[in-house]
């Protein structure tokens, strides 16, 4: 690593292995608790563990990352060459990921700007690949960071859920809202807003909660130039149908990234998650 601006993120951007590489990207993983055993999001626990795990309804819960492996990874960084650090993490409504990074950020040998993006899975990542962008072209700190908040700003994340049981037992929904829910027996549909996860409209079919979140997201990317991502958990046939759909719905389309994600979130969704974040570059 040359001396440079480096860029740390967490596991729950769910950038592909090969872009991280590429941009030179350090991912810090958070820690899924299964049962009594702590693994760490992106090596130690697969998604398909997670699932076998919430079919059987086995107790599943998740950790920030310790401010002490944020410090390592800040000093191995530091180093390798790099004169100045951004590490962009989830919404810090949703994790402590952020607190422990700031935690670690005082005591690291080079300066370290921590930034709460407020987005998570892929909306996480395009601000991450802004950061690295701007510091590949020779960009400070200030203008890494810069570059991930206006991209932060633009970015939106909408979700389709089976259930909002598992947001509420995880305490990322209000017990109301998700009570609300079952008790009409729709469909819900998300947003992320201000950092948190917020209900958006319900529908009463998955099927048309579907059709309904292709639709907003195509009228949401609109013509300009736009990234988009679909996320899905354990539905890979949904989430390949959708993609192929905005393929023909979203003319600006640049880049479209179509993954699982991870262990950490899907303990928080539950099975059959289809999300699309739509990031105008």
């Amino acid at each position: 690593m040359s001396r440079h601006v480096a860029i740390v993120t967490d596991s729950t951007a769910y950038l592909p292995a090969r872009t991280m590489e590429r941009h030179g990207i350090t991912a810090v993983p958070l820690t899924v608790v299964l049962g009594d055993r702590a693994l760490e999001e992106g090596t130690e626990i697969s998604t398909r563990s997670l699932a076998q795990a919430l079919q059987k309804r086995r107790p599943v819960t998740t950790s920030r990352p310790s401010p002490e492996l944020f410090a390592r990874t800040y000093r191995e960084i530091a180093e390798s060459g790099a004169t100045g650090i951004v590490s962009l993490h989830l919404s810090a409504e949703l994790s402590g990921t952020y607190d422990a990074a700031v935690l670690a950020a005082r005591e690291a040998p080079v300066p370290v700007r921590v930034v709460d993006t407020g987005m998570i899975a892929m909306a996480l990542g395009f601000c991450a690949l802004s950061a690295a962008e701007a510091a590949e072209g020779g960009g400070t700190v200030d203008e890494a960071v810069t570059a991930a908040e206006k991209r932060a700003a633009g970015t939106s994340a909408y979700f389709y859920v089976d259930t909002l049981d598992y947001l509420r037992r995880g305490g990322r929904i209000g017990a109301a809202q998700a009570l609300l829910g079952s008790a009409l027996a729709v469909k819900p549909l998300l947003q992320l807003g201000g950092g948190r996860i917020e209900p958006l409209e319900k529908v009463r079919t998955a099927s048309k909660a579907i059709a309904r979140l292709e639709e907003i997201a195509a009228d949401r990317a609109g013509a300009a130039p736009v990234d988009i991502a679909v996320h899905h958990l354990a539905a890979p046939e949904r989430a390949s149908a959708l993609a192929d759909r905005l393929r023909t719905r979203v003319p600006g389309l640049a880049d479209l990234h179509v993954s699982e994600v991870g262990a950490v979130i899907g303990a928080h969704t539950g099975l059959g998650l289809l999300g699309v974040v739509v990031s105008p570059r």
